[in-house]
This record gives C-alpha cells, sequence and structure tokens, in this order.
C-alpha cells in the first residue's frame, strides 16, 4: 500500500528550469522534492543537448586551430581518428556538470526521488520508481519542466543507427564520410556546421529559403557561405518525401521534386515537442495548447492555480537560460516572494561555427517600428583581434533609433559573438545611447573593440545628416 508524502512544492523534471526551482524553493525555507526519471540530474541540456553538443564543439575549434593548412585539407580523416578523443572529453566535461548539479541539491536539502511521475489529482501525484516501488506525494505547488524530445515525422524512419535524431546524434562512434541533415533550425544549424568543419560532406534540406530564417539575413548569407567555404551545402524550399536507411550501407532521402540525395547518414532535426507523455494532466484538469504545450500566464502559472511549468514544454524560446529564469519565477511567485523580473530583451546564442548572437530589435523590426534606423557596422577584419583569431569574415551589427543615438538591438555572427552580445544586452536593459561605446575604452587587441567600431560607423552617418540638413 503506498503512503502519502507530504512537500511543499513539487518539482517533476532535473533540467534547468527544475533544478532552478528546486533550488529557489529551498532557499526560501520551503520542503522540496524533485522527480526525475533519469540516474542524474541535468534533463536533456546535460545528459543529450547543450552541454555536450557545446562541448563537442569547442573541442573540435581548439582542434582545427591547431592544425596546420596541409592537415586541415585532410581534415576528415585526422579528426575522425580524433573523434574518440573529443567524444571522451564531452563525457568527462558531462559528468562534471552533473556532479556539480547533484552536490548542489544535496547542499540545499532537495529530496530527491528517480521515477515517473503522474498526477492523481491537482497536488497529488503517484510516482512509479524504476524498481517497480510506487508512492504519493502531495504538494501544495507542483512545478511542471518536464521538458521535450525530438519531433519525429512519420516519413523519416529514424533506426538511431543510421537515421539519426538530436539524442543519438551524439553517440557517433566515427564520422560518417556524408550526412544529410533534415531541418534549418538552431539544432540543424549547429550540427550541421559541426560536421562540416571536421571534413564531413554535409547538405541541409530545408522548407525555408535560408536556415535560421527567423535572424537577420546578413548574418545568415554569412553562416551560408561559411558552411559552402567548408564544403557544405544548403538546399532550402525544398520539402522532403521520405527517409530511409537502404538496409545496406547508405540513406536516401527523397525530395517532393523527385531528386534523391544518397549519404551514409542522415540526421533528423525537424523540432521538438513537449514531453508530456504519461503525466496524466487531465486528472490534474489541464490540457494541451494546440502546439501540444503547457499555456501559462507571465508568472508560468497554469489554469490550475496549484500547478506552474516551465522551460520547453511551455514552448519559445525553449533555451536553457530562459527555463532557469522561469523555474525562479514560478518558484517566487509561489511562495508569494518579491519578483525578479527579467530586464531588457532576452539574448540568442546560436553555437554554429561560426557562432551567432542576436539580442533587441532586428533592422527591419526597427524599421516597421520607427520608420527608419541607422546602423553601424564592425567587421572582424578591421579587428586586429579578428586577424589573430582568423576570423575576418566576422560582422557586429548595432541598430539604432532613427536619430542614431538609442540602442534598439545588436546582432553579431564570428568568433566570442554568444559572449559579446551580452554587452548590448545590458546597454539596452539601462536604455543607453549609442553613445556609450564612443566613451568607453576597450582593451585591444579584442573583439569587444567591434563595439567601438560600429559605433563610430554610427557617428559618421550621424555626422553626415547632420551636415546635409
Amino acid at each position: 500500500m503506498s503512503t502519502l508524502n507530504q512537500f511543499d512544492v513539487v518539482v517533476i523534471g532535473g533540467g534547468p528550469g527544475g533544478q532552478k526551482a528546486a533550488v529557489q524553493a529551498c532557499k526560501a525555507g520551503a520542503s522540496v522534492l524533485l522527480i526525475e526519471r533519469e540516474a542524474a540530474v541535468g534533463g536533456e541540456c546535460v545528459h543529450r543537448g547543450t552541454i555536450p553538443s557545446k562541448t563537442l564543439r569547442n573541442s573540435a575549434m581548439t582542434y582545427l586551430r591547431w592544425m596546420s593548412e596541409f592537415e586541415r585539407e585532410k581534415r576528415g580523416a585526422r579528426c575522425s581518428s580524433a573523434l574518440s578523443a573529443l567524444i571522451a572529453r564531452k563525457n568527462r566535461v558531462t559528468r562534471a556538470h552533473e556532479e556539480y548539479m547533484t552536490r548542489q541539491m544535496q547542499r540545499n536539502g532537495i529530496v530527491t526521488w528517480r521515477g515517473h511521475a503522474s498526477f492523481v489529482s491537482a497536488r497529488e501525484l503517484l510516482v512509479k520508481g524504476i524498481d517497480g516501488s510506487q508512492r504519493n506525494v502531495r504538494g501544495s505547488h507542483i512545478v511542471i519542466a518536464t521538458g521535450s524530445r525530438p519531433r519525429t515525422p512519420p516519413n523519416v524512419a529514424v533506426d538511431h543507427e543510421n537515421v539519426l535524431d538530436s539524442d543519438s546524434v551524439l553517440a557517433l562512434p566515427y564520422l560518417p564520410e556524408s550526412l544529410v541533415v533534415l531541418g534549418g533550425g538552431v539544432i540543424a544549424t549547429e550540427f550541421a556546421t559541426f560536421f562540416a568543419a571536421l571534413g564531413v560532406q554535409v547538405t541541409m534540406v530545408d522548407k525555408a529559403e535560408r536556415p535560421l530564417s527567423f535572424l537577420d539575413p546578413e548574418l545568415t548569407e554569412r553562416l551560408i557561405c561559411e558552411f559552402e567555404r567548408m564544403g557544405g551545402r544548403y538546399l532550402g524550399r525544398r520539402a522532403l518525401r521520405h527517409v530511409e536507411f537502404d538496409g545496406v550501407s547508405r540513406v536516401r532521402t527523397e525530395l517532393e521534386d523527385g531528386e534523391v540525395l544518397w549519404s551514409e547518414k542522415a540526421f533528423c532535426a525537424l523540432g521538438r515537442t513537449a514531453q508530456v507523455s504519461g503525466l496524466d494532466l487531465s486528472k490534474a484538469g489541464l490540457q494541451l495548447s494546440p502546439r501540444g504545450t503547457i499555456e501559462v500566464d507571465a508568472q508560468c502559472r497554469t489554469a490550475v492555480e496549484s500547478i506552474y511549468a516551465v522551460g520547453d514544454v511551455i514552448g519559445p524560446p525553449a533555451l536553457a537560460a530562459t527555463s532557469m529564469e522561469q523555474g525562479r519565477r514560478a518558484i517566487r511567485h509561489a511562495l508569494g516572494l518579491p519578483g525578479l523580473d527579467a530586464r531588457g530583451a532576452v539574448p540568442v546564442g546560436i553555437y554554429s561555427i561560426p557562432e551567432i548572437a542576436t539580442v533587441g530589435m532586428s533592422e527591419a523590426e526597427a524599421r516597421a517600428s520607427y520608420g527608419a534606423c541607422v546602423v553601424g557596422r564592425a567587421r572582424f577584419e578591421e579587428l586586429a583581434r579578428g586577424i589573430i583569431n582568423g576570423d575576418e569574415r566576422g560582422l557586429l551589427k548595432l541598430v539604432c533609433a532613427p536619430d542614431g543615438r538609442k540602442l534598439l538591438g545588436a546582432h553579431i555572427v564570428g568568433d566570442g559573438a554568444t559572449e559579446l552580445v551580452h554587452v548590448a544586452q545590458v546597454a539596452i536593459a539601462s536604455n543607453a545611447d549609442v553613445d556609450l561605446f564612443l566613451e568607453s575604452i576597450f582593451n585591444f587587441p579584442t573583439f569587444a573593440e567591434a563595439y567601438l567600431v560600429a559605433a563610430l560607423d554610427v557617428l559618421e552617418q550621424r555626422s553626415a545628416a547632420s551636415r546635409a540638413a
């Protein structure tokens, strides 16, 4: 017979959102239970997503930088032999992050159960352990942070050996000679450019005209140029008919227009869906939205007062950073603590090769809102650091209001983009003028100096307009 346990807060899922929600609740003095199906906390982010993929990318970039020009011409063979070392480092980093998160949970006194949770009512859950045991738990507040899983359309026969998804692609024992990537979103682009940099013949296929179509076209244009320079190919405005392993040695990708692509492996990156299977949400009084996500208000509270939801399970932007903030925000609201509203726009970082990051308004959005805008550019070929790093094709772009003063957005492609973007994020949150960068001294040689160069470009346009008037 199951025993009813009682906690102030019960969190389902130990990914970024769930883990931060649990820690925030404990620090506020609440009793907390975290339920996780995996052997360790971290969720998809740590085990199969952000941490392992970014570690592989970082290791590969380090390896490639140290190769001579002659070796780069033969990078496919050399990198294939080095893949085992890259995978080994990825595993070490993943384990280290798992251990850190576990210690943090223990240090804060968070109780952890391993098992699968399903709702009995709006405040009660049934937890089935991996050993077959069953326990009931009641929570004054329940946070759903179960994340997402790869979406596999019926016309793509994912077998995790020849046709891969974002979980199984990280388990490749060797580099294939050729790879067809299905999709043009963030995950597709990151892996496509990663494999192309290591010498794999990569072809991306997507319905959109260009990959990452939500970004400023100036950024994606440079991304495509770099991708093609590495030997990659992007097929835009193309729809899939069927993808399957031929049963012998190759994957057959048939497009709607009749073209057939043959490759050693295929990688399906056609989005993700909320992981809600088995939760029995209806017993809690919850229903999924038409998009298959859990709908929440600004405080991440669902239609049921005692239940909150955070992270991928509530839909876009589905970033680790936003999931963490949502977890903290939900708990603070649930426990009646002062809110911690994030200031300014949320930055987006894409760990492709080259890196891309953006924050605030795009040039098109600024023109739609203000009727016009002033854009300042800093090309990395103008920076000593760009030449030192061999990244002369990078770009930092500042979008300003029509007066050429108020900073509205920043868009970066090139080395360090995901770090550089936070300078603009803080400036935008502070309602700073672009002149802030003119009045600042940046270390030399650095990529951050691009802010000064771009601001000088804005100043020159401002001065020209003033003279013309």
